[in-house]
């Protein structure tokens, strides 16, 4: 994979979006350039949990500018990863078409788990080195991901739904801050951590770091109006917090509030945000808490830079899949080598998008059996589910769902796979993945005869040595058949067969 001197990040979060530039000097990111807008997705999820028209606006404008900024950036020096509002949205496929145009660049949606993993990264690389275990919260706008690692390596990772947005838009939707609906936003979000709280405390780790937006404000209110007795050097303590708690009551409004510290940007989601981190101070034990300015686009860039140096996190977590499921690794490799001499044949012109559909088919030519490991029967089907839902750090929600359709497609009909989302359907990689599968039917090392393949729109054709086919006769009945199933999908797939001399 091609290297780049500069690349970017950009963050569609639930509260804001954000673009990180970034120079690359070996294996380190220095900032060039940043912009952030205060979009607030999350305020246009209506009771039907889709977006309305208003934030939809907001967002494509914003994405509008900032694909001006990336516009002579190269496709693959760009990542744009979007958060929880874009994982719960009802119409999230269509506004990601639109916001995909806007700002020219794919978009991923990320899992929490993902979320967790990518803020930790760039929290752990805006730090000292240390090797104490740490804490890491980030509040966002739609969700807050608790995580604990050492060094570079995240050990626990959480992912709860609820942040700053959502929070204040529940127990403070009129602007009112009250003793009551202080309270209980303070329990509900208590009674979510709980559920986190005994691999989370205090017991598990020595340090505690707060990234992103809520935990910036909260440590600079402290600092900059003195709410701690000791200096608290832009620390969150819980005596910090018990102040902050005492200003918000007493303003009872947020169109009144005026706290040295606190943008007036912030202001709307300041509340839910207050409680939120509150919440997770008495759950957790923690004392005191000190700022970190990595956040999930700094991580999103040096996961993006690890893919040039041979250390793509999609590629340990296969290896960790193929171990943890026992996939059978020979005959992984062989399905896996067949697969791409056949995709390389059949994407001999398609470009840039070659080599990222390649390393879709070399993925789940290796985890395609994943399902075994929960029975043999009807397989396929349990490795989609798999590949579908499990925690795969590194890959997003599409890659994930990709893998898991063409897991489903790789054997059996093809028209359950068909009738899966149009995003992910992609008839070549099925028709790759399927026919290397057949031929190693017998699941030992055979010499595999000379083979062209060749697809132009809805044609599949198959060129074989028609004195092979003569001595394997299961595997020209298995192409039959193979025949019959593109048919039943409006393919028209032909195996022709061709003397030695081709």
């Amino acid at each position: 994979m091609l290297e780049y001197s500069t690349l970017a990040a950009v963050d569609l979060g639930s509260n804001s979006f954000r673009l990180q530039v970034g120079r690359v000097v070996g294996k380190q990111i220095y900032p060039l350039d940043s912009l952030r807008e205060m979009v607030r997705l999350a305020a246009g999820l209506g009771a039907d949990g889709r977006l309305d028209e208003d934030s939809q606006t907001r967002a494509l404008d914003c994405l509008k500018r900032f694909g001006e900024r990336l516009r002579d950036f190269p496709p693959h020096a760009v990542r744009a990863v979007a958060t929880n509002t874009l994982r719960v949205a009802g119409n999230a496929p269509a506004f990601l078409k639109k916001a995909e145009d806007a700002i020219g660049f794919p978009i991923e949606v990320i899992a929490g788990y993902e979320e967790a993993r990518l803020i930790y990264l760039g929290v752990a690389h805006s730090l000292p080195l240390s090797t104490s275990d740490r804490l890491v919260i980030d509040i966002g706008g739609g969700s807050t991901e608790f995580i604990i690692g050492k060094r570079l390596r995240p050990i626990k990772l959480e992912s709860l739904y609820m942040g700053c947005v959502s929070h204040s838009l529940r127990f403070f939707p009129d602007g009112r801050i009250t003793k009551s609906a202080m309270k209980r936003a303070e329990l509900a979000a208590r009674s979510e951590i709980q559920a986190i709280a005994a691999g989370f405390s205090s017991a598990h780790w020595q340090d505690a770091f707060g990234s992103s937006g809520t935990a910036h404000a909260l440590g600079e209110i402290i600092e900059l109006n003195g709410l701690d007795a000791d200096d608290s050097d832009g620390d969150i303590t819980a005596e910090g917090l018990s102040r902050i708690r005492d200003l918000l009551l007493r303003a009872g409004d947020i169109r009144k509030l005026q706290i040295a510290g606190l943008r007036a940007d912030r202001v709307p989601v300041f509340p839910g945000g207050f409680a939120i981190m509150s919440a997770a101070f008495s759950e957790l034990g923690i004392r005191r808490m000190s700022q970190a300015m990595g956040a999930l686009r700094q991580g999103v860039l040096y996961d993006l830079l690890g893919r040039f140096h041979n250390q793509d996190m999609r590629e340990m977590t296969v290896r960790q899949f193929m171990q943890r499921y026992r996939v059978d690794a020979a005959q992984a490799r062989r399905v896996e080598s067949l697969a791409l001499l056949l995709g390389g044949q059949l994407l001999a012109e398609f470009g840039d998008e070659r080599e990222e559909r390649l390393q879709s088919l070399s993925w789940v030519a290796r985890l395609h059996e994943v399902g075994i490991s929960v029975a043999h029967s009807g397989y396929h089907k349990h490795s989609a589910y798999i590949l579908g839902n499990a925690d795969m750090p590194g890959f997003s929600r599409m890659e994930q769902e990709r893998l898991s359709l063409l897991a489903l497609a790789h054997r059996g009909s093809i028209g359950k796979a068909k009738n899966g989302a149009a995003e992910t359907w992609d008839p070549i990689l099925i028709f790759a993945l399927r026919l290397a599968t057949l031929f190693y039917r017998n699941r030992s090392d055979i010499e595999i005869p000379w083979l062209d393949v060749h697809a132009e729109d809805t044609r599949l054709e198959l060129a074989i040595e028609q004195a092979w086919l003569q001595r394997n006769p299961l595997t020209d009945t298995a192409l039959s058949d193979e025949i019959e199933e593109w048919a039943a999908v409006n393919f028209d797939f032909r195996v022709r067969q061709v003397s030695p001399e081709k």
